[in-house]
């Protein structure tokens, strides 16, 4: 599902969902997403290292 766009207290928010009926899509401001794309290269290491099979 694409990203949306909102708003909460007047500041813009970044919503990310698995799907239309997700209850609680994971959404951030712009402060945060300033640090994902600092770290995108550890979250990626993340999700590789943590990815294999259970």
């Amino acid at each position: 599902m694409p990203a949306t766009e909102s708003e909460f207290k007047g500041n813009p928010m970044l919503v990310l969902s698995q799907g239309p009926d997700d209850k609680f899509p994971f959404q951030f401001g712009l402060k945060k997403a300033k640090l994902i794309l600092e770290n995108l290269e550890e979250i990626k290491k993340f999700v590789e290292k943590n990815s294999g099979p259970k």
